[in-house]
């Protein structure tokens, strides 16, 4: 039998942390391993017990969510772990900076169980977790704050067509969308996505949306 998902989570409320343990801890194929309430604790656990998922909150004391992403998450982390963001999107005006942390997704607090589940599966398998709607509403909200001044397109080491699906996808659309824009196969979308994380050093769509930003080609 497959070994089941090992699942950390960390919320400073307990009341959270104990709904998602008892959500997550239900599934066959997965199991909470740990949880805490602040990031220092969840950077030294997810050190100790190398969960294959650790569920984030961001608002925390002692280290924030986005300072515990970056150090098990970061650039320069020797052995990453997967971090899945949870948050009060409304509320919480930090949600870009921990997917520049590191983190391979991010879902709303209020999401559905179902929602946290996939989540959390989505993850584990090392693909990203930005649905296109939320990609549409976070680009919307931060788009002038995140693109910065001391990069352009010029340096992008891409092909025209594929600078033209980076930006479709920094612009939240997902691969069947991209293909009915650009008129090719869903199959072909999936390889032009490689092509670019690759090309890029890119480990998944979501560090895709940051990076498009970052160098300014959306608008």
């Amino acid at each position: 039998m497959t070994a089941p998902i090992r699942v950390l989570v960390c919320d400073d409320q307990a009341l959270i942390r104990t709904g998602f343990t008892t959500i997550v801890d239900a599934q066959p194929d997965l199991e909470v391993v740990g949880e805490c309430g602040d990031g220092r604790a969840a950077v030294d656990l997810a050190n100790r017990l190398r969960p294959d998922v650790v569920v984030m909150d961001v608002r925390m004391p002692v280290l924030d969510g986005i300072g515990a992403t970056r150090l098990l998450a970061g650039a320069g982390v020797a052995d990453p772990v997967k971090v899945l963001v949870v948050t009060t999107f409304n509320l919480d005006e930090y949600v870009y900076e921990a997917l520049r942390a590191g983190a391979s997704g991010f879902l709303l607090k209020d999401a559905p169980p179902a929602q946290l589940l996939h989540g959390i599966r989505t993850v584990a398998t090392g693909a990203a977790l930005l649905a296109p709607e939320v990609t549409r509403q976070l680009v919307g909200r931060y788009a002038a704050r995140i693109r910065p001044a001391d990069s352009g397109p010029d340096d992008v080491a891409l092909t025209p067509r594929e600078l033209e699906v980076l930006r479709l996808i920094a612009n939240g659309l997902s691969n069947g969308e991209i293909a009915a824009t650009l008129v090719i196969s869903q199959e072909t979308v999936k390889t032009y996505v490689s092509r670019i994380l690759t090309k890029l050093d890119l480990r998944d769509r979501v560090q895709a949306v940051v990076y498009a930003y970052r160098r300014g080609l959306v608008t």
